[in-house]
């Protein structure tokens, strides 16, 4: 029988949801966790979501074994004023999207493939010149990386994406 020590731990991405009080330097308390530790942060969005309360939401996409992820877990718990911590990824079901605008410069026959794929990959022009384009694309992050993969042959000049955003399904709030 294999010892378990020896087994290659599996590197697993998970996003979690943090709940903190909208104040200056909880961001920066929160990056530092992870900097001062080594861990990655793949994606990290931030915004108020009640300002009533003065909390903010931070989402965050990292990688690492089951193990790290408990780490990470439980120091940002520790950390003051984190209020709730959710592993989406394991407390259940959740929906996670991203948003990109990506801008394609090109004429002719690589213009109008672009608009085709655009159209195929349900992505808006938000805006247009006689030589570019801007599409805003929203979906799954794989989704998004296969649109840019496609306009990349096609003039793909410039690409600005948020992160990713995630919510439990369901009743239950964070």
């Amino acid at each position: 029988m294999a010892d378990p020590k020896k087994l290659p731990s599996v590197i697993e991405k998970h996003t979690i949801a943090v709940l903190v009080a909208n104040e200056a330097g909880v961001l920066a308390r929160v990056i530092g966790l992870f900097s001062g530790r080594g861990y990655n942060i793949e994606s990290l969005t931030v915004a108020e979501v009640d300002a009533e309360k003065a909390q903010s939401r931070i989402t965050i996409v990292t990688s690492g074994t089951t193990q790290i992820i408990e780490q990470i877990k439980a120091q940002l718990r520790r950390l003051v004023p984190v209020f709730k911590v959710s592993d989406l990824t394991i407390d259940g079901p959740a929906v996670e999207r991203e948003m990109a605008l990506i801008k394609v410069v090109s004429t002719g026959d690589k213009r109008v493939e672009s608009l085709r794929i655009a159209d195929i990959f349900r992505a808006g022009v938000v805006d247009s010149t006689n030589k570019s384009f801007v599409f805003e694309i929203t979906g799954a992050t794989e989704k998004i990386n296969a649109f840019i993969k496609l306009m990349e042959p096609l003039g793909l000049k410039d690409v600005s994406r948020t992160g990713v955003v995630a919510i439990a399904r369901g009743e239950k709030p964070l």
